[in-house]
């Protein structure tokens, strides 16, 4: 018992030096530019001490109410099984309820073994009975998730440029003749190299973020301590909200306008909930509460001294306040900490469009995912590039942190109130707490944000404008996707064919079969694809065994991998027509062709087994069209499901699919994947598998010959079969109706990734089936 609370407590601590490589870049960089931002404007003409720690005092309380209360107290609990972020909290609604908007969603996607989804049939309150009854009500709550989506994105612009334009200013306060210009010229060179290594480099130096990180916290903690027994000891007395109300009342309008400045020093914050996943609930607050919170209150405060004396070396307090000796080495800390900072904040970007496009709310991009890379991290090559081009335009054309400063923080702030209303309705609706509990949280911090939120609306014009520019860009794009993502496959569920079509093709379906794998590609969870026909009627050949493939994302962080297979039979076993649903949470990624296959053949042979030899029934409760069937315990535990055949159709050729249990079954030794070197004319090697069956007895000889032909067409080769469909929209709908789907949908669809692309499917191996649909 002792010793497993004491690897329980290494590991904690483990997490907490890695988060503060990891999380806590962003935050901890912001004392760079808070009180230069804070007194740009009117406030720098009260030359007195009482502003100077009424403003200290404000960015206390600040990070205390905002970032130790609402986040590591509060938000840190609302959490995805562990994962956290925007996306996450819009995820546990759905999971608790019925707002979901994701396609081919079926009720077998609500018993995943996830924590979060196993509450829906608490009775519903009132607020859920009308956002589930009414789809406007529904899309309105998925632009409020893609709105605060966008300003990350945003966040993901201007905190690079923010961060290292701020830490390389400092050469202006040590060299005198170093002109603007050369400044921003050196920040767009570490911009580049930045955004250049986040693919070449980054995870060879990821073991040197978190020292450089510790390194920056204790020299901004030393810094601080010497500039409160320097300059002004007395600067403790701030740390009493008397000095808001004092602050307010000497500055009147002008202190109002500086918050717009002060709530920069929450600016990062939120990554303790977007990068959850990667660490725990428990390391973040203890990291957060026992380092990075005392290090930061402790740098303002010195820096609050240090400007009681000194207010006009606002501009760069930072810098001025350190001592002459000290000056060149923390100046090198701050341009690492600035580095690492701006990594941090693009991974979360990146990652957050990959849940986006996950969601169907992103149009189609290329996701490489490696191993050797940091935990989670995903690399999006056309994101990656945008960004760097987006953050370089914002440093050249702003050329100043006070007004890049203005963009970020009316951009952060719409987040974090985003943020706030999706918690409170988890409180609410997912949580099943009153409310009034509900509200009190809205009300608690959202006034507060509202207040910062209208502050920083006052320095639109001075650059604030540009995040809301980018945002609504963003928003339009994925909504527009979304959209026409939404009408495509409403269009392939109408046009799908019927059980009784297939029937009447017999065996053969009326083609000449060839030997191979034919793997189709569809959205549709039932039924058959029109693309299918089409493809027959053009060229009347086809493989000796298909495969019906549906990739689908589920409302779950993440999709256990006993659990991702559904295999299912379409039509009599003479057929060999077989449907594969593989369930994706929105964090997970796609493997490559090569384990794809092998799993897939796998978990056809094993549903193969289990349909001759498990002995299922009948729970008699039905859901919908859907009813779960238990197995023996022969094999383990195991789901079945059966879909119910179309009308007049005998139970015989009923569709089952079975929930894959990831157990070493009979069919898993009696197929052996033997690896073998083959060698391609390209003069190089690659790793393939090759499957045998064993020499065993079946009760029926047709499942060893059904196992055989699978093995057979495995070794014949995969081909894999996409449709590429085309939406137009009909000449009597609407204005805005034919603008989205034939001028923005349709420009979208030219210009990102193909389906394959997207899919990992090798082009050697692809055949595209084009359809057209007028919507």
């Amino acid at each position: 018992m002792v010793e497993t609370r004491d690897r329980r407590k290494d590991k904690v601590l483990v997490l907490v030096y890695q988060s503060l490589g990891l999380v806590f870049g962003d935050l901890s960089i912001s004392p760079l530019y808070v009180y230069k931002s804070t007194f740009a404007g009117k406030l720098r003409h009260y030359q007195s001490e009482d502003v100077v720690f009424g403003a200290f005092s404000m960015i206390f309380w600040t990070l205390s109410l905002l970032s130790l209360f609402k986040y590591v107290v509060f938000v840190l609990s609302a959490n995805d099984n562990g994962e956290g972020g925007i996306i996450a909290l819009y995820s546990l609604l759905c999971q608790k309820t019925k707002f979901c908007l994701l396609p081919n969603l079926q009720a077998s996607d609500e018993e995943l073994s996830n924590p979060g989804c196993s509450n829906r049939n608490v009775p519903p309150s009132f607020l859920r009975r009308i956002i589930e009854k009414h789809k406007v009500a529904k899309n309105c709550l998925l632009l409020l998730v893609l709105l605060g989506a966008c300003m990350v994105i945003s966040i993901g612009i201007f905190a690079p440029a923010i961060s290292i334009l701020s830490s390389i200013e400092g050469l202006k306060f040590q060299t005198k003749d170093v002109h603007n210009n050369t400044v921003v010229l050196i920040a767009c060179v570490l911009l580049v190299l930045l955004f250049f290594l986040q693919h070449r480099g980054f995870h060879k130096v990821a073991f040197l973020f978190t020292p450089i990180i510790i390194l920056w916290l204790v020299s901004i903690t030393a810094v601080g301590i010497y500039n409160i027994f320097r300059w002004n000891p007395r600067v403790y007395q701030a740390l009493s909200p008397y000095y808001v109300y004092n602050f307010f009342k000497v500055t009147g309008k002008d202190g109002w306008i500086s918050l717009g400045g002060i709530m920069l020093c929450i600016s990062g914050s939120e990554a303790m909930f977007t990068d959850l996943g990667h660490f725990s609930a428990t390391s973040i607050r203890v990291a957060f509460s026992c380092i990075i919170y005392p290090c930061l209150v402790l740098q303002y405060m010195g820096q609050a001294a240090f400007l009681s004396k000194n207010l006009s070396a606002a501009p760069l307090s930072f810098y001025a306040s350190i001592p002459d000796p000290f000056f060149w080495p923390i100046f090198g800390v701050a341009t690492l900490a600035g580095i690492v900072a701006s990594q941090a904040v693009i991974s979360t970007t990146l990652m957050i469009i990959k849940e986006c496009d996950a969601f169907g709310c992103f149009p189609r991009i290329k996701i490489v995912h490696t191993r050797r890379w940091l935990p989670g991290q995903v690399y999006i090559p056309e994101i990656n590039w945008i960004l760097m081009v987006l953050s370089l335009l914002v440093t050249l054309g702003f050329r100043n942190t006070n007004h890049i400063g203005n963009a970020y923080g009316i951009a952060y702030m719409t987040m974090t109130i985003v943020t706030t209303c999706l918690a409170s309705l988890v409180i609410n609706l997912a949580w099943q707490k009153s409310v009034v509990l509900s509200l009190l949280f809205s009300v608690l911090f959202g006034s507060v944000e509202i207040i910062y939120f209208s502050s920083s609306c006052m320095r639109i014009p001075k650059g604030g404008w540009v995040p809301l520019l980018f945002s609504a860009i963003f928003l339009f794009i994925m909504y527009v996707w979304y959209y026409g993502s939404w009408k495509k496959y409403s269009q392939d569920l109408h046009n799908k064919l019927s059980m009784r079509w297939i029937l009447t093709l017999g065996p053969s379906l009326g083609i000449i079969k060839v030997p191979g794998i034919g793997l189709i590609y569809t959205e549709l969870a039932t039924g058959v694809p029109a693309t299918f026909t089409h493809f027959l009627t053009t060229l009347p050949a086809f493989y000796q065994v298909v495969v019906f493939v549906c990739i689908k994302t589920v409302p779950v962080s993440h999709v256990f991998h006993k659990e991702r297979f559904l295999i299912g039979r379409i039509g009599p076993k003479s057929y060999r027509l077989y449907r594969c649903i593989i369930r994706n949470g929105y964090k997970d990624i796609c493997k490559n062709e090569e384990e794809f296959e092998s799993e897939l053949v796998m978990s056809i042979a094993e549903f193969i087994q289990m349909e001759a030899e498990g002995t299922g029934a009948v729970d008699g409760s039905v859901d919908g069209r859907m009813a779960v069937v238990r197995t023996s315990e022969k094999f383990g535990t195991r789901l079945v499901v059966s879909t119910p055949s179309s009308p007049g159709v005998s139970n015989s050729i009923n569709q089952t699919s079975v929930i894959l249990s990831g157990y070493k079954s009979p069919t898993l030794q009696k197929l052996q994947a033997s690896y073998e070197q083959e060698y391609s004319p390209q003069l190089t090697f690659r790793r393939g598998l090759r499957f045998e069956l064993l020499n065993t007895k079946y009760k029926d000889p047709r499942v060893k010959e059904e196992l055989l032909e699978l093995v057979e067409a495995k070794r014949a080769g995969v081909t894999y079969v996409i449709g590429h469909s085309h939406i137009k929209a009909r000449s009597n709908s609407s204005f805005l109706h034919q603008f989205a789907i034939n001028i923005a949908y349709s420009f979208l669809r030219k210009n990102c990734r193909s389906p394959a692309v997207a899919l990992n499917i090798p082009h050697i191996c692809l055949i595209e089936v084009g359809m057209n649909y007028c919507v």
